[in-house]
């Protein structure tokens, strides 16, 4: 036994003149997360590091926990749930309480990333990370396996294509006050998709689902199906039913009301990161730059791209605040939907009456339209990568 935890001490500790991005590249993000968290005073550094790497473990918590139950990446609508993963020829059957116990361990993690950031405040550092370096336990074995890199799993440059105009060997980015910012951020959108998920209470809609599947398949005998329908719309019909059956619902209040408090904050610590950057003179491995600077990842930023985005971030807060309204086609040209009264009591969602507009009534109200004009001028600033872009400036 004595044997066993000196190895597991040795595994977890830093390897001399090794550096910060080297001990995650050798012993992965939990242990260097420990021996982070154990320090009795971290260095502006260490802090941001730890930040980061909860920010990881919460990513890679949710990618185990798929592996184990061997939730593909098919759930494209949903954060995390679309990252795509090896496949596990053993998983074990899927059960509703994996996704709750997946959105509160996200949840948590994001409350411990911004834990330590608050702990940072905005206090000066410079960290270097190589991206190649990063992994995601996946199978959680303790080794680094195929399939489990930080660009497999999340297509570190986005896609390719126009975005990344440079092709950068193994890039290393050196973190710094805004990227802090923009990390808050990213944690507070993390933590909003998690309350409104936890909001409508999905387990009893998932094990509904489940059941009547189980049942449909045992319909099916020992005689294979005339057609392919199942096999190329099954899933995604059950994946709906299982969304719609939870949003049918009235939602939890207080845990909608945190879900929009985090939309804001989200908005909040974007800008901060924006203000920031655009007072940075450096030009050393840019997580995402300035006009003056150049991206460590080799993606092209299109001039007035800061500018575009800061319009679509003041458009998404007006709507969020109920100053600008969302338009519905029954409503007219005056009014609109207030998306703030719909937070502050949340409604179950029932389709056939959102879309004839009874449904929506009690949300709407007289006043100005939100307008698309921002999104259309980011829309055509990076040129057909919007959606892209947007992941990665959060």
């Amino acid at each position: 036994m004595r044997r066993f935890a000196l190895a597991a001490l040795l595994i977890a500790s830093p390897v001399a003149a090794e550096t910060l991005s080297e001990e995650v590249g050798r012993a992965g993000i939990g242990p260097t997360e420990a021996r982070l968290a154990a320090l009795p005073s971290p260095t502006n550094e260490e802090l941001f590091a730890l930040a980061g790497l909860r920010f990881l473990g919460g990513v890679e918590s949710a990618l185990q926990l798929r592996w184990q139950t061997g939730v593909q990446a098919d759930w494209s609508e949903l954060p995390i749930l679309r990252l795509p993963i090896p496949e596990n020829p053993n998983a074990r059957p899927f059960a509703p309480a994996d996704f709750s116990t997946l959105i509160t361990g996200l949840d948590a993690d994001m409350d411990a990333s911004r834990a330590a950031l608050e702990q940072l405040g905005d206090k000066p550092f410079a960290l270097e990370i190589r991206m190649s370096d990063l992994w995601f336990d996946i199978n959680a074995n303790g080794t680094r396996d195929e399939g489990e890199n930080l660009g497999t799993v999340t297509g570190l440059t986005l896609g390719g294509g126009r975005m990344v105009t440079v092709d950068v060997q193994d890039p290393a980015i050196t973190f710094d006050t805004a990227d802090a910012a923009w990390l808050a951020a990213y944690t507070h959108f993390l933590s909003a998709f998690s309350k409104l998920a936890q909001a409508y209470d999905p387990e009893p809609a998932i094990q509904r689902v489940l059941d009547s599947s189980k049942a449909i398949y045992a319909l099916w005998g020992d005689t294979p199906p005339n057609n392919a329908m199942d096999m190329m719309f099954g899933r995604q019909v059950d994946r709906a039913a299982m969304v719609l059956f939870a949003l049918s619902k009235t939602p939890d209040k207080a845990l909608a009301q945190e879900s929009y408090d985090h939309l804001l904050a989200m908005i909040t610590e974007n800008r901060r990161f924006w203000s920031m950057v655009a007072l940075e003179t450096d030009n050393t491995g840019e997580w995402i730059p300035n006009e003056a600077q150049v991206s460590g990842l080799g993606i092209y930023m299109p001039p007035g791209t800061a500018e575009r985005w800061q319009a679509v971030l003041a458009d998404a807060e007006k709507l969020l605040t109920g100053e600008a309204l969302i338009p519905h086609w029954r409503f007219g040209a005056e009014a609109g939907i207030n998306v703030k009264k719909m937070f502050e009591n949340p409604p179950a969602v029932d389709l056939i009456t959102w879309v004839q507009g009874e449904g929506l009534l009690p949300y709407a109200e007289k006043g100005p339209q939100m307008s698309a004009a921002a999104w259309r001028d980011f829309e055509s600033l990076v040129q057909g990568d919007s959606m892209l872009f947007a992941v990665f400036l959060n």
